[in-house]
């Protein structure tokens, strides 16, 4: 009887859950633990210590329910914590696990959505001032020009509810037209937040039709559903029986109230406490 062995997938708070439901969609025979770690949410300006030891406690914490694979379905934390995890952590206290991001798989693929070669990253204050989009993309495409805007209150509107709300209006009006005046070349704007998928249909009153939104989701899925068959000894470890769980560091009933928002279907959560 195979144990189990879900793969995790961790958020500050509710923004994985957009990734995890385009995963569920993709593969969904898998089984799969998300950790939201509300109370201490957003980590976007946080410093880099911090992200990192919240990090890698979500990540310790995933590993003992049994995650051989654990994505870390936030920018802020791909930003500040993967390398240094991957690079330090695993070879001592695991490793045969892996710990994956969401800020390789969209900069691998990035020429596919633009023609001028002029891209836009919208994301936290955390991953707009690490530079990982432009560092990530430069290394795949040097020839692309990037182009970046902090919006540290998008998070804190989502988080809110008032995601929908007129007063959310002025800051996301705010941006798009900062960021877009700063390089009128633009043809493509990679929302570098998983919480900015549920501002999308008022970011898209902000710019023309010709501009293509990149949302990560999709990509991030089809990423793991690739290194799944690229990495079979990882896949093996994973188990298989469709079940999902879901946790978070605040108040159960409010995030099981919340979460379907973003993940598109029921997600009862249990409280967890990270130390």
């Amino acid at each position: 009887m195979q144990k189990n062995n879900p793969i995790g997938i961790f958020d500050s708070g509710y923004g994985g859950l957009t990734v995890m439901k385009e995963i569920v969609k993709v593969l969904p025979h898998y089984d799969y633990i998300y950790l939201g770690d509300n109370a201490r949410a957003p980590y976007g300006t946080r410093s880099y210590e911090t992200v990192y030891k919240y990090t890698l406690q979500a990540v310790e914490l995933l590993f003992s329910k049994g995650c051989k694979l654990v994505i870390l379905a936030c920018n802020t934390a791909s930003a500040k914590a993967l390398r240094t995890i991957q690079q330090k952590d695993l070879p001592l206290i695991a490793p045969e696990r892996r710990v994956l991001g969401v800020i390789r798989p969209v900069t691998e693929c990035i020429n596919q959505f633009t023609r001028s070669n002029h891209i836009g990253v919208l994301g936290t204050t955390g991953t707009i001032l690490s530079n990982s989009y432009p560092i990530e993309i430069n290394k795949f495409y040097p020839k692309i020009t990037v182009v970046q805007e902090a919006c540290p209150l998008w998070v804190p509107l989502v988080e809110s509810n008032e995601f929908e709300s007129q007063g959310a209006d002025f800051f996301i009006k705010k941006h798009i037209e900062k960021i877009l005046t700063s390089d009128p070349l633009i043809d493509a704007i990679i929302l570098g937040c998983t919480h900015y998928p549920l501002l999308i249909n008022k970011i898209k009153k902000y710019i023309s039709s010709d501009i293509q939104i990149i949302s990560q989701g999709e990509i991030v899925s089809h990423s793991l559903a690739n290194y799944l068959q690229r990495h079979p000894e990882i896949e093996a470890l994973c188990s298989k029986s469709g079940q999902l769980k879901f946790y978070t560091t605040d108040s159960a009933e409010i995030f099981t109230n919340f979460a379907s928002l973003f993940f598109g279907q029921p997600a009862k959560a249990e409280k967890i406490i990270l130390n």
